[in-house]
């Protein structure tokens, strides 16, 4: 069977995606995502099962049975049909030569930071740039090889990383971006014609992966980069996280409370004192108010916040 419009993807956004470019863009022939047994291996934050579209839209819907794509009867899949364009959302997977030599257009996908491809590939983009406290981020929309990330850029566009913006803001973002970058490259491929610029010449670089552990506060940090790290990591990503007397503390979301005031009788990650059912935390430079958070035990002033595992 010949596939014209191939989407990959597994998460929400990718679900957002498919919508947008069946609704307003093109028809899309089929999805290509991974059946939900799959999750039992692999950690991926803001899942969406995606069956619901062939009820909805008509649209196909491959479950892949390994994220890499590699399995015997998907291998068997892509070996057996045609495809033309492909387009990749949410898929935190390198796509292998038996799949991508299988479109005849190429498949597309978005990777971002602050500078310009090939600086800053690798894993978690969005998380990686709010921890740093980037100001930027440009989105790329680019023509995959075996390779991560490489610079054979189609079209990118770039847009503020505010110093209020959380992870979920950004993607609201990127989610712009890509809609109009993705309705650049349809436009293309109906005229028959993508171009690709492959002269890049920035350096390389690379973002190490994330996972949850890497949400470990640490108190001996300066409060912006706690900030940094809190609102990089918080929902749909499974937030910053510290301990208080034995039980561990998931912050939601938090911001610098105040430089001035002298606290310097508390100690860093001690609670200062509690208002309306949040958090005023002693830093190295400052102060932290922790808006939201989860945690089994009650937390009081006087109460000591830190990044290891202590016993009660």
């Amino acid at each position: 069977m010949h596939y014209k419009v191939v989407i990959f993807g597994v998460k929400d956004t990718s679900a957002e995606i498919v919508e947008y470019v069946q609704n307003k863009l093109c028809r899309v022939d089929l999805v290509v995502t991974i059946h939900p047994d799959v999750l039992a291996k692999n950690q991926v934050s803001g899942y969406k099962g995606l069956s619901y579209l062939t009820e909805r839209y008509g649209i196909a819907v491959y479950e892949a049975h390994s994220y890499g794509l590699k399995d015997a009867d998907t291998v068997r899949f892509f070996a057996e049909n045609t495809f033309e364009l492909g387009i990749s959302m949410g898929w935190q997977r390198l796509l292998p030569a038996c799949v991508l030599e299988r479109f005849s257009q190429g498949v597309f996908g978005f990777h971002g930071n602050c500078g310009y491809l090939p600086f800053g590939r690798g894993r978690s983009p969005l998380n990686w740039s709010i921890i740093k406290g980037d100001s930027r981020f440009i989105l790329n929309l680019f023509q995959y090889d075996e390779k991560a990330d490489s610079p054979n850029i189609f079209a990118n566009e770039m847009c503020a990383i505010t110093p209020f913006d959380t992870v979920r803001t950004m993607q609201y973002k990127n989610m712009l971006v890509s809609k109009r970058l993705i309705a650049k490259l349809v436009v293309a491929w109906q005229e028959g014609k993508i171009p690709i610029r492959r002269d890049s010449r920035d350096f390389d670089s690379w973002y190490e992966k994330r996972t949850a552990a890497d949400g470990r506060i640490d108190f001996h940090e300066r409060t912006r980069d706690i900030y940094n790290l809190v609102r990089g990591v918080t929902r749909p990503f499974p937030g910053a996280f510290c301990f208080c007397q034995g039980s561990r503390v998931t912050v939601w979301s938090a911001h610098p409370f105040d430089e001035m005031l002298d606290f310097s009788m508390y100690a860093p990650g001690e609670i200062i004192d509690v208002y309306d059912g949040s958090l005023i935390v002693r830093t190295v430079d400052g102060s932290l108010l922790i808006e939201e958070y989860a945690c089994e035990k009650q937390l009081r002033a006087g109460m000591l916040l830190c990044g290891e595992e202590l016993p009660e």
